[in-house]
């Protein structure tokens, strides 16, 4: 019995020590369910959303890039388009086969994406496919719960309405590379593009705009159940250029597939009116992907589509100096209007001899009838007793050897040779002979159609010291740029006088005996001055010039660049243009018939007088204008 009562004893204590470890364990846990559930019940509250609900950067859309009318040059369409995201997949490869059974995929493609993938994180978006059609995006959505990690999206991408017409001035936008990160988080966001080049480039900042956000609830796989809650994003401003679209295709139309640079602006304003490189490419492609077969032959291409020949080409000016060098001989007291120099075709300097162009010689010619009939042997002689250093200064208040900063990449300086120059640079001093070419705007001289266009505006509007601008307005306000004309540029120190000989003497280029008179100018009672222009690529040998070789002879590349550069209507000038044509032979048969037909459409459409976007805008309030709306009137 006795044994019996110290077992129960026993039991009891046993039962004690467990019921009391069991009691201290419940209260922990309650305790700790307590913690989770009421103390930190926020917290883990913040977290399952978190887990439920997903915040996804929105894109904004990207500004347009509009004309002096407001006419559409780069928009935004909708875009169909296909991503991957790689944690999402537990088979990335095998997705994307699915995948390729839905849309063409090819080899490349597979291996972008996995290039992609290993260079970013794995939650982040990789685009697979973009400008897919209706149907191919709606088979995908219609296959996405077999597809693991594919998401199928619906957005803008950019689009040029007019391809290859201004691409050159607008350039093209593409998937920013690791370089071209900056921070912005925007960037990281799959199909997300920035400016590549030209205007799209310069005011990429301006024209990406703000992010916006979206809160969509998921399932356990991440998949979209629905949108909870979305804030658009801020767009992108709109860049207002000063270009007339109108007349820009017109010109591109005139110049088909021609290796050519054409570029009208205003006189006064300095604003570009048209800004034409052909042949050029569709920047469309660049937006969708160009392939490696297109990117070559544009690259081999013998014409250059890249190059913007209107500011990135440099090329001897030929003849359209001569104008210039007029001025300054005149400035100098170098040689009188009426003083007549004799040309017999040659010209000695030393032990060599200078040829004029025309074999037989022009006769005796003054300063007039030496423009417009562009005797060489005339601008030998006033060009030597003028010395480089002279032509030199007198070349860069007309604008050569500068960059305007038009803000679409690529400008060149183009080169005014001077004495210094040529030390630094082959270590051999100055040649006279060098000064006889510079004085007919060969040698070393070289120059782009930009800067001959405001050398030609200088010419035209007196001496005003213009400079040409390609973006006129940003949002609703325009630029601070001189609006009067001639509105505080600085002026050229020349007598009116000496002036008006020069411009006399391109009035006769196109009158009888010039050199242009058969490409004269009549439009509505209106006419045109100007002057050809012939630059030599390659040094014309006595064997040539003893057999009379022709230009259409010779092999493509071989033959001369021909210009023209002109000012419109005579009496009152308005517009400048100048027009060059590649290996075109000679700057009257090639660029002169140009000259004058775009000298006809800019008359014609006289966009100096019809009020821009932005003084549209000022005139009706902008709240009565919403941006992007169009006056222009083809």
């Amino acid at each position: 019995m006795a044994s019996d009562t110290s077992r129960f004893k026993t039991f009891s204590r046993r039962a004690a020590l467990l019921a009391g470890a069991q009691g201290l364990l419940t209260a922990v846990l309650a305790g700790r369910l307590y913690y989770l559930g009421v103390v930190e019940a926020d917290q883990y509250e913040m977290l399952a959303e978190e887990n439920r609900i997903s915040i996804r950067m929105l894109a904004p859309h990207r500004g347009d890039i509009v004309d002096r009318f407001g006419e559409t040059i780069a928009s935004n369409r909708q875009d169909y388009r296909v991503f991957l995201i790689p944690e999402q997949s537990l088979d990335v490869r095998l997705s994307l086969q699915r995948l390729g059974q839905i849309i063409h995929l090819t080899e490349r493609d597979l291996r972008r994406v996995e290039t992609q993938i290993a260079r970013q994180r794995k939650f982040l978006p990789v685009t697979v496919a973009q400008g897919l059609s209706w149907e191919d995006f709606a088979k995908i959505n219609v296959s996405a719960p077999d597809l693991a990690g594919i998401q199928p999206d619906s957005g803008l991408s950019r689009w040029y309405p007019d391809g290859p017409v201004a691409s050159q001035i607008v350039g093209y936008v593409g998937s920013a590379s690791e370089e071209e990160m900056d921070g912005d988080p925007l960037l990281t966001l799959p199909g997300f593009k920035i400016g590549k080049r030209g205007v799209e480039r310069s005011y990429d900042r301006i024209l990406r705009g703000r992010a916006g956000s979206s809160r969509v609830e998921v399932n356990a796989y991440g998949r979209t159940i629905r949108e909870l809650g979305r804030t658009e994003g801020i767009p992108g401003d709109q860049v207002a250029l000063t270009i007339d679209m109108g007349l820009q295709r017109a010109i591109a139309k005139r110049l088909g597939e021609e290796a050519a640079g054409v570029v009208v602006m205003d006189i006064d304003t300095g604003d570009i009116y048209a800004h034409v490189s052909t042949p050029s490419y569709d920047p469309n492609s660049f937006n969708l992907g160009i392939s490696r077969e297109n990117w070559a032959a544009l690259l081999r291409d013998p014409r250059k589509p890249l190059v913007d020949k209107c500011i990135s080409g440099q090329y001897p000016p030929g003849s359209v100096f001569k104008m210039v060098v007029a001025l300054a001989a005149l400035h100098h007291k170098i040689i009188t209007p009426e003083k007549t120099i004799y040309c017999n075709g040659r010209h000695r300097l030393g032990d060599n001899v200078w040829h004029c162009w025309r074999r037989e010689g022009h006769g005796a010619m003054n300063m007039e009838d030496a423009l417009a009939r562009s005797c060489d042997v005339y601008f030998y002689t006033i060009a030597h007793e003028l010395g480089i250093e002279r032509l030199a200064q007198w070349a860069q208040n007309f604008g050569l050897g500068q960059v305007f900063d038009l803000e679409v990449g690529g400008e060149s300086s183009g080169l005014v040779p001077t004495p210094g120059w040529k030390i630094a640079t082959t270590g051999e001093p100055w040649m006279g002979g060098e000064t006889l070419n510079v004085g007919i705007g060969q040698g070393a001289l070289l120059a782009t159609p930009v800067q001959l266009a405001v050398m030609t505006a200088r010419l035209a509007n007196g001496g005003y010291m213009v400079r040409p601008r390609l973006v006129r307005a940003i949002g609703p306000d325009a630029r601070a740029l001189p609006a009067a004309p001639n509105g505080g540029w600085p002026k050229l120190d020349f007598a009116g006088d000496h002036l008006a000989v020069v411009r006399r003497g391109m009035e006769k280029v196109l009158e009888y005996r010039g050199t242009a008179y058969r490409s004269r100018l009549s439009w509505n009672g209106m006419t045109m001055a100007g002057k050809t222009g012939t630059a030599q690529v390659r040094r014309i040998t006595r064997e040539m010039r003893d057999n009379n070789v022709k230009q259409e002879d010779l092999p493509w590349q071989a033959r001369h660049h021909a210009w023209f550069v002109a000012y419109a209507p005579a009496d009152k000038p308005r517009y400048a243009c100048c027009v060059l044509i590649e290996h075109g032979g000679g700057g009257a048969s090639a660029a002169a018939p140009v000259a004058r037909d775009v000298m006809a459409q800019a008359l014609e459409r006289d966009p100096a007088g019809r009020p821009a976007l932005d003084q549209m805008r000022r005139a009706l309030g902008a709240a009565q204008m919403p941006p992007g709306s169009s006056f222009v009137d083809d």
